[in-house]
């Protein structure tokens, strides 16, 4: 099974492929850690090229959860899955939840790739504002993947999702 999780920061992508990894015994990855090398002392951006190299190793090796935002240089993660899971939560919830990550992230609670600062919880507002200005794009883009896409805007669906695996 190869599921693609997909939805705007603080949509629940990170939760729900660890809950379906456990599930499912499959291994899930982030599409940031695709997008980026991070190491002790440095943490730069790979090339398209490199990024689609590093999902069609991970491809090769079988059944794989892949959660993350739209990037173009990630697009190949849509005709590969079996299956793409978009979160579409309240636009109220997804604020909270910003918020809420950031408290936690800043009392040491919850790890996290970056440095949790002022500039970071501006970036993750500002990129769900511009998810919502951009949604009619990003709209276009699944109807491309009707067929094997499920869309979750509720607890109770996420409820479904879980017990289902993502089927």
């Amino acid at each position: 099974m190869k599921l693609l999780i997909f939805g705007i920061v603080a949509s629940g992508k990170t939760t729900l492929a660890k809950a379906l990894s456990c599930r499912l015994g499959i291994p899930w990855y982030e599409g940031d850690c695709i997008a980026w090398v991070q190491d002790k002392k440095t943490r730069y951006k790979r090339t398209p090229q490199e990024q689609q190299e590093v999902i069609r190793r991970l491809d090769a090796e079988g059944d794989w959860i892949v959660e993350g935002c739209y990037r173009e240089s990630q697009k190949i993660l849509f005709d590969l899955a079996d299956r793409v899971i978009f979160l579409d939560p309240p636009l109220h919830v997804r604020k909270r939840r910003i918020f809420t990550r950031y408290v936690k992230q800043k009392l040491g609670l919850e790890a996290c790739h970056y440095k949790p600062d002022r500039k970071m919880l501006r970036c993750m507002y500002q990129w769900t504002r511009e998810f919502e200005e951009e949604r009619g794009y990003y709209e276009e883009i699944l109807k491309v993947y009707e067929n094997k896409l499920v869309r979750v805007k509720s607890k109770r669906q996420l409820v479904k999702v879980l017990e289902t695996g993502g089927l």
